[in-house]
């Protein structure tokens, strides 16, 4: 029979876990949300392309999708870490559950599912940075390489 103390040490088992979901969770909305915004920027280059005739104006385009390329491919290997993080912080609860109200000694399984959630989170988390640096690398060569318009005599 299980008793109180028990059940109150698989619930504080089982809190580590919530709230690394809590984190991951967090991470993955914010790479989902950049992820948009990526796609949103590419079709617009994209759409800006076809009214290029300028060989030098159409190589800096292509350019710049290619970028976008680089960015979208970042942040979709992030949120794949992402979701496997999710996945072993749940198996970790699942199998702090099992080994301590079945009688199933899982072992060391809890450990190696939050530790690997872990890692793979901290792997999403690199991810997330690099594609923040070349998020300010198309907007700098953006910057630079922007059309100047003429002024108006007043």
């Amino acid at each position: 029979m299980e008793t109180s103390a028990d059940i109150h040490a698989v619930l504080a088992a089982m809190l580590a876990p919530a709230f690394f979901l809590t984190a991951t969770a967090s991470l993955l909305l914010s790479a989902n949300n950049r992820l948009a915004r990526i796609i949103d920027r590419t079709r617009t280059l994209l759409r800006e392309l076809t009214a290029i005739e300028d060989p030098k104006e159409r190589e800096l385009y292509e350019k710049r999708i290619a970028l976008q390329r680089r960015r979208s491919l970042t942040i979709l290997r992030a949120g794949q870490l992402l979701y496997g993080a999710i996945s072993c912080f749940v198996g970790t609860s699942l199998a702090v559950s099992i080994d301590t109200f079945t009688g199933h000694q899982l072992g060391t399984a809890p450990i190696w599912l939050a530790s690997i959630g872990v890692l793979s989170m901290f792997a999403a988390s690199l991810l997330l940075a690099r594609e923040s640096t070349l998020a300010v690398t198309a907007i700098n060569e953006e910057m630079d390489h922007r059309p100047s318009r003429p002024t108006s005599a007043a």
